[in-house]
C-alpha cells in the first residue's frame, strides 16, 4: 500500500494488474478497483472511446468524465481524437499524485507516454491544453455538490458501483447530468442494473442495453433527445 498515491491522503490505494496487462488501482476503504480487473485498457474502449467518443459524428465537442481517476479515459480519448476539436472536463473528488501517475503502464507507443504525464501535470481547477485541439479542465471536485455550468455532448459515467457509491447514482444525480447534456449528447456507462436504467429512462434517456467488455454481459448507453 502506498500512502504517497492520492493529493488527498484521505484515502489509500494500491496499484494492480488487471487482466490484460493495464493496470487498476485498488482502493480497500471500498474493496473496489478503478477499473475492471478483467482488463481496464480494454473496459474503457469498450464502454467509453467506442460507443461515445467515435460514435458521435460531431467535430467539435464537449466531454464530461465522472471520475478521472488514472487519467486512462481522458488519455485514450486523446489518442483516438482525430479530427475533433474536444473540451474534456473531468471530475475528480480523490486526485492521485503526479508522481504516481508517472508509474501507470497505459502508454504502448512512442509519444503516449508524454501524453499520459502531461495529463497529470497540468493544474487542478484551471483549463490546460493536453494536444492541438484538446483542452482539458480538471476539477478537484464532488459531483454530488457541484454545479454544472456547461453543456456537453458526451458524458463518462465511471463512477464506483452503485453498491459502493449509492449516492452517485441517484435520480438527482441523472436528472442533472441530462440537463447538462446537449440535445442528442450521449452518456456511457459500465453499469447495465435494472434501476439504474429505469432510472435514466424516467428522466427522459433513450436507453440502449449494449453488450458489456469482459466479464459484464451489457452496459448502458443513454441519449437525450
Amino acid at each position: 500500500m502506498n500512502n504517497n498515491w492520492l493529493k488527498d491522503k484521505t484515502r489509500q490505494v494500491e496499484i494492480k494488474v488487471s487482466a490484460d496487462g493495464s493496470h487498476t488501482l485498488f482502493v480497500p476503504e471500498l474493496d473496489e478497483h478503478y477499473h475492471s480487473v478483467n482488463g481496464a485498457y480494454n473496459e474503457s474502449m469498450h464502454v467509453f472511446i467506442e460507443p461515445a467518443l467515435l460514435h458521435c459524428k460531431k467535430t467539435d465537442i464537449s466531454i464530461l468524465e465522472i471520475g478521472l481517476g488514472t487519467g486512462l479515459n481522458a488519455f485514450l480519448t486523446a489518442l483516438h481524437q482525430g479530427e475533433k476539436k474536444i473540451f474534456y472536463h473531468a471530475l475528480e473528488k480523490y486526485p492521485i499524485s503526479t508522481t504516481a501517475a508517472t508509474q501507470l503502464n497505459f502508454a504502448r507507443e512512442a509519444g503516449e507516454q508524454q501524453i499520459l504525464t502531461k495529463l497529470h501535470e497540468l493544474p487542478w481547477n484551471a483549463v490546460g491544453q493536453l494536444k492541438p485541439q484538446f483542452s482539458l479542465l480538471k476539477d478537484e471536485a464532488d459531483l454530488t455538490t457541484i454545479q454544472l455550468c456547461r453543456k456537453y455532448d458526451l458524458i463518462y459515467f465511471d463512477a464506483f458501483a452503485p453498491e459502493k457509491q449509492p449516492e452517485m447514482w441517484s435520480e438527482a444525480i441523472f436528472q442533472q447530468l441530462y440537463d447538462a447534456l446537449n440535445p442528442g449528447g450521449i452518456l456511457t456507462t459500465y453499469c447495465a442494473k435494472g434501476v439504474i436504467r429505469r432510472t435514466m429512462q424516467s428522466i427522459g434517456f433513450t436507453m440502449e442495453r449494449l453488450p458489456g467488455p469482459k466479464g459484464k454481459r451489457e452496459m448502458l448507453r443513454a441519449t437525450k433527445q
